[in-house]
């Protein structure tokens, strides 16, 4: 049994200690944090059903006052550990790898990261074998992670040569007070980085992209355009879609009508926070458009990145050979495509 610990209990850390508890070969040792933030009370309030630690510099009085039980310190975390991932805020991850490597432990990062942070920048499908028996992985971004499933897909079953994207994207995540309330939308330079992460991945693919900051919180849309070796019909990537575990199909006449009908369904299937791991393509919007294909994405920025953390420790820790057993026992655990049964 692989041995776990996430590092921060935020956004994504409350999400990785989920994904690891639904993995039967993964035992989940802990989570380090410095605060006691509404979700670490949660926990209280929810019995700890998950030990907690304390990182250098957080005030142990606080918890104690709250009655939250503290089970030691970060790096005494550590040391119970074979793999640490790694959900802090951004940059705190570097001062943190110090100390995994001090106690010669592995890590996955999260794309709030730099790339250098890391020895290989990761994915489950697109690049896995290039992370086995690595150190230290980092993950692509939400945007980048849901993308590169989707041109993988495309790229196996019919070979692809470039793509273009529009990312329009929610501001910030549900909750979040810190960006303001904004009536704008608000443009970033191309290429947007999630297009020149693709081709970090996959450098066989050409890719540009341009990024649109939407004020909304529930999730961003892609808009793809994808030049295969040869014309890729909507059929045929409809039919790829389909086989595709971490893809679900939607269509507007379902009543999907955007990225707020998906987090609503997901609420009503009884997905905790209303997360899905899965993106979600309109059925409705894949076309051709003379020799290109075109279609749409919704990316469930939360949670989306949670099934490649997985496979990542799968790689570092040379659990599985290859992209396909690996992701096929991810899925397994996590429950991916249950829509198609």
């Amino acid at each position: 049994m692989i041995k776990v610990g996430v590092a921060g209990f935020g956004v994504i850390g409350q999400r990785l200690v989920d994904g690891v508890l639904l993995q039967e070969d993964m035992e989940l040792v802990g989570v380090a944090d410095l605060a006691p933030t509404l979700a670490i009370r949660a926990l209280k309030e929810k019995g700890m059903p998950v030990d907690l630690y304390l990182v250098e510099g957080a005030d142990e009085e606080a918890f104690k006052k709250l009655g939250i039980p503290v089970a030691g310190t970060f790096s005494e975390l550590v040391d119970k550990v074979d793999i640490m991932l790694d959900a802090s805020p951004g940059g705190v991850g570097k001062k943190n790898k110090e100390l995994y490597m001090s106690k010669n432990r592995k890590a996955i990062f999260q794309g709030g990261e730099k790339n250098d942070i890391a020895d290989c920048f990761f994915h489950g499908y697109a690049n896995y074998e290039k992370g086995l028996g690595k150190d230290y992985l980092k993950l692509t971004s939400c945007n980048t992670t849901g993308l590169i499933r989707a041109v993988d897909c495309l790229d196996r079953a019919f070979g692809v040569e470039r793509v273009a994207i529009t990312i329009i994207r929610r501001v910030a995540d549900p909750g979040d007070y810190h960006r303001g309330l904004t009536n704008a939308l608000q443009i970033d330079k191309a290429p947007s980085h999630q297009a020149v992460d693709l081709m970090t991945i996959m450098p066989h693919i050409e890719a540009t992209g341009i990024l649109v900051h939407t004020p909304v919180t529930h999730g961003h849309i892609i808009t793809v355009v994808v030049h295969g070796k040869k014309k890729i019909s909507a059929e045929g990537a409809l039919r790829a879609f389909e086989s595709h575990d971490r893809i679900r199909l939607v269509s507007i006449d379902e009543g999907f009508l955007g990225n707020a009908s998906l987090f609503r369904y997901a609420r009503a299937l009884g997905n905790p926070r209303g997360d899905m791991y899965e993106i979600a393509i309109w059925r409705d919007s894949i076309v051709e458009t003379g020799d290109d294909l075109m279609f749409a994405i919704n990316i469930p920025q939360e949670s989306v990145s949670i099934p490649e953390t997985i496979d990542a420790v799968r790689a570092a820790l040379e659990l599985q050979p290859d992209s396909a057993s690996a992701t096929q026992l991810t899925n397994k655990y996590l429950g991916m495509a249950r829509w198609k049964k």
